[in-house]
């Protein structure tokens, strides 16, 4: 039986990353940093990563997608992509936190720290099991005592579509973004108007 393909996508903070993979090999990889745009930039990147492997959509075993912590508007785009694919290509779409795939390659117990907006991070304690606690957001300076931070040593894309992978045969429920925070803008609060037949 050949080894499974695994489409991972990102774009939870200032980038657009996917990572194609079957089984450990690295089939194409890009990371593009963009503060904006990511909307528009996401399906031309995974048809030129699927093109430059020589496969197509119909090739794909599991999708992963990182779900945040992080920039509200691009959390968004990824995971609505996500599921739309699973969901017209009958296959799995596994979410990963930012700090779960920062976390991956790294020695337990180790600590995860990412920055945010107006000197905000998000971080998250990873054990010697490798249990962790839920991300959390604070101000850049007032951690709590715990592991020195270390860098992450995959690539987000990389590291979303590695553990997709290994959670292909459990994939949990469908991806839905995780925000620490509630989003910057508001819905308006007057009444919607009338739609008329």
């Amino acid at each position: 039986m050949p080894d499974p393909v695994v489409l991972g996508f990102d774009t939870s903070a200032a980038h657009c990353a996917a990572a194609l993979l079957r089984g450990d090999a690295i089939l194409a990889h890009r990371h593009e940093e963009m503060g904006k745009g990511q909307a528009e930039r996401l399906f031309p990147l995974l048809e030129d990563l699927l093109s430059e492997a020589g496969l197509t959509w119909r090739d794909l075993h599991v999708i992963g997608v990182g779900i945040g912590p992080g920039n509200f508007t691009g959390i968004r785009i990824a995971v609505a992509a996500a599921r739309g694919l699973a969901l017209s290509l009958g296959i799995p779409a596994v979410g990963v936190t930012a700090t779960e795939a920062a976390a991956l390659g790294l020695p337990r117990p180790c600590r995860v720290v990412l920055p945010l907006r107006a000197d905000q991070v998000v971080w998250q304690d990873f054990g010697a099991e490798g249990e962790g606690r839920r991300p959390q957001q604070a101000a850049a300076g007032s951690l709590p005592p715990g592991p020195a931070p270390a860098a992450p040593a995959v690539p987000p894309a990389l590291a979303v579509a590695r553990i997709a992978l290994s959670r292909r045969a459990d994939p949990g429920p469908r991806p839905a973004p995780l925000y620490l925070r509630p989003a910057d803008a508001a819905p308006a609060r007057e009444a919607p108007p009338l739609i008329l037949p």
